[in-house]
């Protein structure tokens, strides 16, 4: 077993669940309210996403701003290259 000093073991650990990657897909298309982000999420609980939002922004890779929307930070953005690559390999492989 990888130790948890191992990058990729803190990645995967951070993105380690469905819901994660997707809130930060949401919100890298534009910045969203709780609500607007529920609706987008369809299937997500309250509590879940409540817990997503309360993790990632403590992990600060999102903040809410001052008129309520969350939004990715720049720590967040660096993510976008696993995004993209993930969108990559399901066009490639995931037909």
């Amino acid at each position: 077993m990888p130790s948890k000093d191992c990058p990729i073991t803190r990645v995967a650990t951070l993105l380690s669940d469905t819901w994660t990657i997707l809130i930060l897909h949401a919100l890298r298309e534009s910045p969203k309210r709780f609500c607007e982000l529920e609706k987008w999420l369809d299937g997500i609980s309250t509590r879940t996403l409540t817990l997503k939002l309360k993790r990632l922004t403590g992990e600060k890779l999102i903040q809410k701003n001052d008129t309520g929307y969350y939004e990715v930070t720049q720590k967040g953005a660096g993510l976008k290259i696993l995004e993209d690559a993930m969108i990559k390999y399901s066009k490639m492989y995931l037909k």
